[in-house]
């Protein structure tokens, strides 16, 4: 497994943009897919985006299409979550998840990935 830490979290209005980073421990980070996961109080954590090892494949979700954006950069093992257009709906707490893997596709199954950060909260106020 890999150690995950998000940050980048916080308040913004509707319609402003929020960067999130997750760092990766360990030396093997390109060969981990990625993904980010959000969860609202009271509801199921659900997958946003994900990439896989190369970067060459993302998922994303329907309702973050257009809007989101997944990145990675594994000089520095990191992967970013840009948030652009944010509304009020997407006001949740963000976790970074990650699997080691060669699939070409990544996953958007939460309980696909084995290890986890701590989340970062975001919040978009109306």
């Amino acid at each position: 497994q890999v150690q995950l830490v998000e940050s980048g979290g916080g308040l913004v209005q509707a319609g402003g943009s929020l960067r999130l980073s997750c760092a990766a421990s360990g030396r093997t980070f390109s060969t981990y897919v990625m993904g980010w996961f959000r969860q609202a109080p009271g509801k199921e954590r659900d997958g946003v985006a994900a990439i896989n090892w190369s970067g060459g494949s993302t998922y994303y979700a329907d309702s973050v299409k257009g809007r989101f954006t997944i990145s990675r950069d594994n000089a520095k093992n990191t992967v970013y979550l840009q948030m652009n257009s944010l509304k009020p709906e997407d006001t949740a707490v963000y976790y970074c998840a990650a699997r080691y893997s060669s699939t070409v596709y990544p996953k958007s199954d939460p309980s696909w990935y084995d290890s986890w950060g701590q989340g970062t909260q975001v919040t978009v106020s109306s």
